[in-house]
């Protein structure tokens, strides 16, 4: 069943189309209007959800199981971004700077995340939102942009991120902006704000470890 579903979102398009044709001859036919009703509905069904929906979910599917060549190719399927509906819009510029990202292409993937801050939806929610917020922080940092990172991180936390990993990110690089602008008492609160978060990720925790030795070093 799930093979039948991808297959569907995959070639929906290419199904739709003959179905609108088929419509418009069965129409100057007239002589089967059930048929013409119900092909102009699966046609219109199939064309529109292509590109108000696009393929998102086979491109989340793709992502989380590592297989970026597959993530591309469903990405490469969306021709016209801009008429996704805003929910999908977002997420799909969120995959499509997190892909630049790992590709070091800083500057496309700023682009994307500006892109998703501006398809921003009440649907998806204000985390959405944080989470983009944040990247663009991570990028400034990259850059060497501490004001414009701070900006970014300050923003991604007012928004509100999805989980505490995401929120001890966020926190630790707040800490390590303040701590390298001496402004050791405001670093050290940020610091105490994400030790007292459930971080799962190890990458994480080994931060928490190895800022927390700086800390006790620093005067």
């Amino acid at each position: 069943m799930m093979w039948f579903y991808k297959k569907l979102l995959i070639y929906r398009l290419y199904i739709g189309i003959p179905l609108l044709i088929g419509a418009i001859a069965l129409a100057f036919l007239g002589d089967n209007w059930g048929w013409f009703t119900l092909c102009l509905t699966l046609g219109l069904i199939a064309v529109v959800s292509h590109f108000l929906f696009g393929p998102l979910r086979l491109i989340q599917e793709a992502v989380e199981a590592g297989d970026m060549e597959a993530a591309n190719k469903y990405l490469n399927m969306v021709q016209f971004p801009r008429l996704l509906i805003k929910p999908v819009r977002q997420g799909y510029y969120m995959i499509k700077s997190n892909l630049a990202m790992q590709n070091k292409d800083f500057n496309t993937a700023e682009g994307y995340l500006k892109e998703s801050i501006k398809s921003k939806s009440s649907i998806a929610g204000q985390e959405f939102e944080g989470a983009s917020y944040l990247q663009l922080g991570m990028l400034a940092m990259q850059k060497g942009d501490r004001k414009e990172a701070k900006r970014n991180l300050r923003q991604a936390l007012s928004k509100g991120l999805p989980d505490d990993d995401s929120m001890a990110a966020a926190l630790l690089q707040l800490a390590s902006i303040e701590i390298q602008g001496r402004q050791l008492k405001q670093g050290k609160e940020y610091f105490k704000k994400a030790k007292k978060l459930k971080v799962q990720n190890p990458e994480i925790k080994e931060q928490l470890v190895q800022m927390g030795k700086y800390i006790s070093r620093v005067r």
